[in-house]
């Protein structure tokens, strides 16, 4: 089931990782590159300190990322 997109959810606030829902940039060779890509970016919903909320506008997953976790290497 698709969810409807956050109210918070707003273009101009984007962060680019792997969406866990749907993992839609896994062949997108710019992505695999660590760069930032036109078409797979994700919605920044808020923040937390060193966690952040996202949405992916694709399939609508939500999930938080700690970023404190992704600098050092490791992932939850």
């Amino acid at each position: 089931m698709r969810l409807p997109l956050d109210p918070h959810a707003d273009p101009a606030r984007r962060a680019w990782v792997a969406c866990p829902g749907c993992d839609d940039a896994r062949d997108c060779a710019t992505c695999l590159d660590r760069r930032n890509c036109r078409s797979h970016w994700r919605y920044l919903i808020g923040n937390n300190g060193l966690r952040v909320h996202l949405q992916c506008p694709n399939c609508t997953h939500t999930w938080t990322l700690d970023t404190s976790r992704e600098r050092r290497g490791s992932r939850a």
